[in-house]
Protein backbone atom coordinates (compact mmCIF):
# COMPACT_ATOMS: atom_id res chain seq x y z
CA UNK A 1 0.00 0.00 0.00
CA UNK A 2 1.06 3.21 -1.18
CA UNK A 3 0.32 6.65 1.18
CA UNK A 4 1.61 10.05 0.29
CA UNK A 5 1.81 12.66 3.47
CA UNK A 6 1.85 16.57 2.48
CA UNK A 7 3.80 19.24 4.41
CA UNK A 8 1.79 22.64 5.37
CA UNK A 9 -0.36 23.58 2.43
CA UNK A 10 0.22 27.40 2.58
CA UNK A 11 -2.56 29.59 1.29
CA UNK A 12 -3.28 29.63 -2.52
CA UNK A 13 0.11 29.13 -3.64
CA UNK A 14 -0.19 26.09 -1.83
CA UNK A 15 -3.52 25.07 -2.77
CA UNK A 16 -2.39 25.52 -6.50
CA UNK A 17 0.36 23.36 -5.91
CA UNK A 18 -1.92 20.22 -4.90
CA UNK A 19 -4.85 20.90 -7.54
CA UNK A 20 -1.43 20.48 -9.92
CA UNK A 21 0.71 17.48 -8.38
CA UNK A 22 -1.89 14.98 -6.19
CA UNK A 23 -3.46 14.15 -9.08
CA UNK A 24 -0.19 13.42 -11.16
CA UNK A 25 1.12 11.77 -8.19
CA UNK A 26 -1.80 9.87 -6.98
CA UNK A 27 -1.48 8.24 -10.86
CA UNK A 28 2.09 8.27 -10.89
CA UNK A 29 2.46 5.86 -8.24
CA UNK A 30 -0.67 4.36 -7.74
CA UNK A 31 -1.59 6.35 -4.23
CA UNK A 32 -4.02 4.51 -1.76
CA UNK A 33 -4.43 7.07 0.41
CA UNK A 34 -3.43 11.22 -0.11
CA UNK A 35 -2.83 12.70 3.70
CA UNK A 36 -2.21 16.66 3.82
CA UNK A 37 -1.68 19.37 6.68
CA UNK A 38 -4.13 22.28 6.28
CA UNK A 39 -3.77 24.61 8.89
CA UNK A 40 -2.25 26.76 6.79
CA UNK A 41 -4.54 27.04 3.51
CA UNK A 42 -6.64 29.74 4.32
CA UNK A 43 -4.86 32.86 3.45
CA UNK A 44 -1.58 31.31 5.41
CA UNK A 45 -3.01 30.63 8.38
CA UNK A 46 -6.31 28.71 9.39
CA UNK A 47 -8.82 26.61 7.20
CA UNK A 48 -12.50 27.38 5.58
CA UNK A 49 -15.45 24.76 4.55
CA UNK A 50 -14.91 26.16 1.12
CA UNK A 51 -11.29 25.73 0.95
CA UNK A 52 -11.20 22.37 2.62
CA UNK A 53 -14.04 21.26 -0.03
CA UNK A 54 -11.04 22.85 -2.83
CA UNK A 55 -8.63 20.55 -1.38
CA UNK A 56 -10.70 17.30 -0.93
CA UNK A 57 -11.48 18.03 -4.53
CA UNK A 58 -8.13 17.67 -5.64
CA UNK A 59 -7.59 14.10 -4.19
CA UNK A 60 -6.37 14.28 -1.09
CA UNK A 61 -8.39 12.13 1.58
CA UNK A 62 -7.53 13.65 5.14
CA UNK A 63 -6.65 16.78 6.47
CA UNK A 64 -4.71 16.92 9.38
CA UNK A 65 -3.89 20.59 11.25
CA UNK A 66 -2.07 22.18 14.11
CA UNK A 67 -2.55 25.09 16.51
CA UNK A 68 -3.77 27.67 13.65
CA UNK A 69 -6.48 25.62 13.05
CA UNK A 70 -8.62 28.08 15.21
CA UNK A 71 -7.28 31.12 12.98
CA UNK A 72 -11.14 30.74 11.60
CA UNK A 73 -14.09 30.42 13.38
CA UNK A 74 -16.07 29.77 10.74
CA UNK A 75 -14.66 25.99 10.39
CA UNK A 76 -15.29 24.64 14.21
CA UNK A 77 -19.14 23.20 12.98
CA UNK A 78 -17.46 21.53 10.50
CA UNK A 79 -14.74 20.31 12.18
CA UNK A 80 -17.93 18.48 14.50
CA UNK A 81 -19.72 17.16 11.34
CA UNK A 82 -16.98 16.10 9.08
CA UNK A 83 -13.99 13.89 10.22
CA UNK A 84 -11.53 13.94 7.57
CA UNK A 85 -10.44 17.09 8.93
CA UNK A 86 -8.71 16.37 12.34
CA UNK A 87 -7.65 18.98 14.63
CA UNK A 88 -4.76 18.03 17.05
CA UNK A 89 -5.76 15.28 20.09
CA UNK A 90 -4.17 16.56 22.69
CA UNK A 91 -6.55 20.29 23.32
CA UNK A 92 -9.17 19.69 25.95
CA UNK A 93 -12.26 17.35 24.71
CA UNK A 94 -14.56 20.39 24.59
CA UNK A 95 -12.05 22.05 21.52
CA UNK A 96 -14.43 21.09 18.08
CA UNK A 97 -13.86 18.00 16.60
CA UNK A 98 -11.73 15.00 16.86
CA UNK A 99 -7.77 14.14 16.95
CA UNK A 100 -8.11 10.85 15.67
CA UNK A 101 -10.31 8.80 13.19
CA UNK A 102 -10.70 5.57 11.51
CA UNK A 103 -11.03 5.44 7.52
CA UNK A 104 -12.56 2.54 5.51
CA UNK A 105 -10.56 1.46 2.39
CA UNK A 106 -11.71 1.17 -1.34
CA UNK A 107 -9.16 -2.20 -0.99
CA UNK A 108 -11.15 -3.18 2.42
CA UNK A 109 -8.09 -2.01 4.44
CA UNK A 110 -8.86 0.98 7.15
CA UNK A 111 -6.35 3.48 7.76
CA UNK A 112 -6.19 5.28 10.99
CA UNK A 113 -4.54 9.01 11.54
CA UNK A 114 -3.69 10.61 14.53
CA UNK A 115 -3.13 14.19 15.01
CA UNK A 116 -0.90 15.42 18.19
CA UNK A 117 0.78 18.90 19.04
CA UNK A 118 3.92 19.07 20.81
CA UNK A 119 4.44 21.38 24.20
CA UNK A 120 8.05 22.59 23.46
CA UNK A 121 7.62 26.31 22.35
CA UNK A 122 4.20 25.62 21.59
CA UNK A 123 0.57 26.98 22.82
CA UNK A 124 -0.04 25.18 26.49
CA UNK A 125 -1.99 21.79 25.69
CA UNK A 126 -2.14 18.05 27.28
CA UNK A 127 1.16 15.44 26.51
CA UNK A 128 1.07 14.87 23.34
CA UNK A 129 2.59 11.28 24.18
CA UNK A 130 0.01 9.79 26.52
CA UNK A 131 -2.40 11.52 23.93
CA UNK A 132 -0.85 9.40 21.13
CA UNK A 133 -0.85 6.28 23.49
CA UNK A 134 -4.62 6.37 23.51
CA UNK A 135 -5.21 6.95 20.40
CA UNK A 136 -3.07 4.43 19.02
CA UNK A 137 -4.77 2.04 21.10
CA UNK A 138 -8.12 2.77 20.27
CA UNK A 139 -6.94 2.66 16.26
CA UNK A 140 -5.77 -0.27 16.74
CA UNK A 141 -9.01 -1.82 17.28
CA UNK A 142 -10.09 -1.60 14.09
CA UNK A 143 -6.69 -1.26 11.93
CA UNK A 144 -2.27 -2.02 12.65
CA UNK A 145 -2.54 1.02 9.71
CA UNK A 146 -1.65 3.69 11.31
CA UNK A 147 -0.46 7.52 10.83
CA UNK A 148 0.32 10.10 13.04
CA UNK A 149 1.01 13.75 12.41
CA UNK A 150 3.46 15.13 14.56
CA UNK A 151 2.71 19.05 14.93
CA UNK A 152 5.78 20.70 17.09
CA UNK A 153 8.45 23.30 17.17
CA UNK A 154 11.15 21.18 19.01
CA UNK A 155 12.65 18.83 16.58
CA UNK A 156 14.03 16.65 19.32
CA UNK A 157 10.09 16.29 20.32
CA UNK A 158 9.41 15.28 16.84
CA UNK A 159 12.36 12.40 16.79
CA UNK A 160 11.02 11.49 20.61
CA UNK A 161 7.88 10.51 19.46
CA UNK A 162 8.97 8.55 16.41
CA UNK A 163 11.03 6.41 18.63
CA UNK A 164 8.19 6.33 21.40
CA UNK A 165 5.87 5.43 18.80
CA UNK A 166 8.14 2.76 17.20
CA UNK A 167 6.82 -0.24 16.32
CA UNK A 168 2.91 0.90 17.28
CA UNK A 169 2.12 2.56 14.55
CA UNK A 170 3.02 2.86 10.50
CA UNK A 171 4.42 6.26 9.96
CA UNK A 172 5.47 9.68 12.40
CA UNK A 173 5.77 12.46 10.44
CA UNK A 174 6.04 15.46 11.44
CA UNK A 175 4.53 19.34 10.72
CA UNK A 176 4.72 23.19 11.47
CA UNK A 177 8.34 24.50 10.99
CA UNK A 178 7.64 24.54 7.25
CA UNK A 179 11.29 23.36 6.53
CA UNK A 180 11.66 19.88 5.20
CA UNK A 181 13.96 17.55 6.99
CA UNK A 182 16.36 14.86 5.36
CA UNK A 183 16.34 12.37 7.89
CA UNK A 184 13.74 9.98 6.66
CA UNK A 185 13.77 6.23 7.70
CA UNK A 186 12.23 2.69 8.48
CA UNK A 187 13.01 2.65 12.06
CA UNK A 188 13.54 -0.80 13.22
CA UNK A 189 10.71 -1.96 14.99
CA UNK A 190 8.79 -0.67 11.16
CA UNK A 191 7.62 3.13 11.67
CA UNK A 192 8.68 5.11 8.91
CA UNK A 193 9.90 8.41 9.85
CA UNK A 194 10.51 12.31 9.19
CA UNK A 195 10.77 15.26 11.52
CA UNK A 196 9.59 17.27 9.26
CA UNK A 197 7.61 17.14 5.58
CA UNK A 198 8.33 20.80 4.52
CA UNK A 199 5.77 23.49 2.90
CA UNK A 200 3.71 23.08 -0.11
CA UNK A 201 3.93 26.59 -0.88
CA UNK A 202 5.94 29.63 -2.28
CA UNK A 203 9.63 28.93 -1.48
CA UNK A 204 11.11 32.83 -2.21
CA UNK A 205 9.83 33.47 0.58
CA UNK A 206 10.76 33.02 5.21
CA UNK A 207 7.99 30.28 5.43
CA UNK A 208 5.49 30.96 3.35
CA UNK A 209 5.55 35.17 4.26
CA UNK A 210 6.88 38.22 2.26
CA UNK A 211 10.56 37.47 2.91
CA UNK A 212 10.93 41.75 3.06
CA UNK A 213 8.07 41.84 6.01
CA UNK A 214 9.44 39.46 7.87
CA UNK A 215 12.59 40.81 7.55
CA UNK A 216 12.15 44.12 8.75
CA UNK A 217 10.34 42.43 11.42
CA UNK A 218 13.39 40.84 12.76
CA UNK A 219 15.77 43.74 12.15
CA UNK A 220 13.59 46.65 13.77
CA UNK A 221 11.59 44.24 16.33
CA UNK A 222 8.67 46.51 15.59
CA UNK A 223 5.06 44.92 14.44
CA UNK A 224 4.69 44.29 10.51
CA UNK A 225 2.26 42.95 8.63
CA UNK A 226 3.33 39.71 7.07
CA UNK A 227 1.28 39.14 3.58
CA UNK A 228 1.37 35.68 1.48
CA UNK A 229 4.64 35.28 -0.74
CA UNK A 230 4.25 34.12 -4.38
CA UNK A 231 7.25 32.84 -5.89
CA UNK A 232 9.11 29.80 -6.14
CA UNK A 233 5.88 27.62 -5.02
CA UNK A 234 6.14 23.74 -4.51
CA UNK A 235 4.89 20.47 -3.14
CA UNK A 236 6.89 18.88 -0.54
CA UNK A 237 6.00 15.40 0.85
CA UNK A 238 6.90 11.59 1.48
CA UNK A 239 5.52 8.66 -0.18
CA UNK A 240 5.43 5.81 2.59
CA UNK A 241 5.18 2.19 1.21
CA UNK A 242 3.03 -0.20 4.11
CA UNK A 243 1.96 -3.52 4.74
CA UNK A 244 -1.69 -3.48 5.21
CA UNK A 245 -1.83 -6.94 7.18
CA UNK A 246 0.60 -5.48 9.54
CA UNK A 247 1.08 -1.96 9.15
CA UNK A 248 5.18 -2.20 9.02
CA UNK A 249 6.48 0.43 6.72
CA UNK A 250 8.83 -0.73 3.93
CA UNK A 251 9.96 2.05 2.37
CA UNK A 252 10.10 6.16 2.84
CA UNK A 253 11.14 8.53 0.65
CA UNK A 254 10.90 12.36 0.32
CA UNK A 255 8.50 13.90 -2.56
CA UNK A 256 9.44 17.47 -4.18
CA UNK A 257 7.54 19.07 -7.09
CA UNK A 258 7.74 22.40 -8.59
CA UNK A 259 5.06 24.47 -10.40
CA UNK A 260 6.32 25.98 -13.43
CA UNK A 261 9.40 22.79 -14.35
Amino acid sequence: MKILVIGDIVGRPGREAVSVFVPQLRREFGLDWVIANAENAAGGSGLTQNIAAELFATGIDILTTGNHIWSKPEIYPILDSDHRILRPANYPRASPGVGAATYAGKNGAALGVANVMGRAFMDACDCPFETATQCVKELRKTTPLIFLDMHAEATSEKVAMGWFLDGQVSCVFGTHTHIPTADERVLPQGTAYITDLGMTGPYDSVIGRNKEQIIKRFVTHMPHKFEMAEGDVQLHGALIEVDPQTGKASHIERIARKLGT
